[in-house]
């Protein structure tokens, strides 16, 4: 899909991308989900997720580890803002990423959370320095993958206090 834009309107989307460190799209998400209600805010999150997912899978069978580790960094934020619409906690910042990773791994007694999400940090790192070797990107990769079905736990547990 593809989607045309006055060049002004796109220039002053991409300055906001820019000084908020985000992609394009996720300043257009951001922006679009704030009229949602939470529960929907939680369901584009969660699509989101599924899409970035997919395609770090795509960009792993290519080859291509800086961008698949970058995928992998926007799935599992992608799955932190969803956590963060769900305990009601702000995830608009780097920062409040780590603050809700803390806050999971207390509230669930599983320090392993927390170690885990520096390994997809360092995953997000090696898209702009790409300084890791083939070994250590999979034992990264394994690490976010497990974290990945952590924090999917935890949203099915929070959803099912929800309902």
């Amino acid at each position: 899909m593809t989607v045309e834009l006055p060049e002004k309107i796109f220039k002053v989307i991409a300055e906001e991308a820019r000084r908020k460190k985000k992609t394009i799209e996720g300043v257009i998400v951001e922006r679009f989900i704030e009229g949602l209600d939470p529960r929907a805010r939680v369901e584009v999150y969660m699509e989101l997720f599924d899409k970035y997912l997919r395609e770090a899978d795509e960009n792993y069978q290519r080859g291509d580890l800086p961008q698949t580790g970058e995928k992998y960094w926007r799935a599992v934020t992608s799955l932190l803002n969803a956590i963060g619409e769900l305990e009601s906690l702000p995830h608009y910042t780097h920062r409040d990423y780590v603050e809700i990773v803390e806050h999971i791994a207390e509230k669930y007694s599983d320090p392993e959370i927390s170690t885990l999400f520096r390994l997809v940090e360092g995953l997000h790192a090696n898209f702009y320095h790409n300084f890791l070797r083939k070994m250590t990107f999979e034992s990264h990769r394994s690490g976010v993958l497990t974290l990945i079905k952590k924090l999917g736990s935890v949203i099915e547990n929070l959803m099912r206090k929800k309902l």
